[in-house]
């Protein structure tokens, strides 16, 4: 390793403990902080997503739940590459578990989050080659005024967003009459991401 590579995986190590140790939205937090994410200077895929649920929170594993068991089966990955923090990484738009809504089903991201430290990340990861926005969340973020009228339309019109960046909904079982309804998501989206994905692993 270089010593500006030595340099630079020292800044970011010292860059996630900041994270780790964050507070910035303690006391809107149910279950309290507990930042989840995944980052190193040689990763080549970043996936950015939504927020921890309570499991991964429990457990510090991103998408250590059925989610994560469906995005696996997108990505046809298993779980040791999954997790091989040397080639992937894993930043939600929300690090904490942020509560679940009156109605059900969790509450977004908190606001605090991605605009304090994705960028600041996002710099000391110089060799991603695809990332992945997953959810609408994520998509209305790195998108802006590129982003469809719906999710639906985002993630349809993925070609139009280039090679290095790929829209896709979110894996939650809340999900499945979505993945049904658009039968084209399996025929046109999923081969893609398999193509990059071989392209860049």
């Amino acid at each position: 390793m270089t010593l500006a590579a030595q340099g630079g995986a020292d800044e970011l190590a010292i860059l996630l403990g900041k994270v780790r140790a964050c507070r910035l939205c303690a006391a809107d937090l149910p279950l309290g902080p507990r930042p989840v994410l995944r980052a190193s200077r040689t990763a080549r895929l970043l996936i950015i997503s939504q927020a921890p649920g309570t499991r991964v929170h429990e457990t510090g594993i991103p998408f250590n739940d059925p989610s994560g068991d469906r995005l696996r089966d997108w990505l046809q990955m298993d779980r040791d590459t999954f997790y091989d923090e040397s080639r992937i990484a894993l930043m939600p738009m929300g690090f904490c578990y942020p509560g679940v809504l009156p109605r059900g089903g969790d509450k977004p991201p908190r606001p605090e989050c991605a605009p304090t430290w994705h960028d600041p990340l996002r710099r000391l990861m110089p060799n991603i080659h695809l990332t992945l926005l997953v959810g609408s969340y994520a998509q209305r973020r790195y998108f802006g005024r590129q982003a469809k009228r719906s999710l639906t339309e985002t993630v349809r019109a993925f070609r139009d967003y280039g090679d290095a960046v790929l829209p896709l909904p979110h894996p939650s079982w809340r999900n499945t009459g979505w993945l049904k309804r658009n039968p084209w998501f399996d025929r046109e989206v999923l081969p893609e991401l398999r193509r990059r994905l071989a392209v860049i692993l």
